[in-house]
């Protein structure tokens, strides 16, 4: 249901975005430091919304490696503990004979 919900709200805000873009048409001055050009608002507008897009997935793919990292760390130091407690430390062992011989 929560993707359900973001893809709505995903295609409204594309929606709204390409609106506003193709309502703004006209030809803006873009000053780089070395030279000057006029490109058309909408390529403006689409091209900032891309580059933003892109920032935020790069982001997220960032904390899912970094996360995806952790679980990895975590399993292995789970697998090595049980790993441990699969060959329990001899003296637990004596001590459990003695109490079985005092039965």
């Amino acid at each position: 249901m929560k993707g359900q919900w973001t893809l709505i709200l995903g295609l409204i805000a594309a929606l709204l975005i390409s609106i506003f873009a193709v309502i703004n048409v006209d030809s803006v001055t873009v000053d780089f430091m070395f030279a000057t050009t006029q490109v058309p608002l909408i390529l403006i507008i689409l091209g900032s919304v891309l580059m933003g897009g892109v920032i935020v997935g790069a982001v997220g793919m960032l904390k899912v490696y970094k996360l995806q990292q952790e679980i990895r760390r975590l399993k292995k130091s789970q697998q090595e503990g049980r790993q441990v407690s699969d060959h329990p430390d001899p003296k637990d062992q004596t001590s459990e004979i003695e109490h079985s011989d005092t039965d």
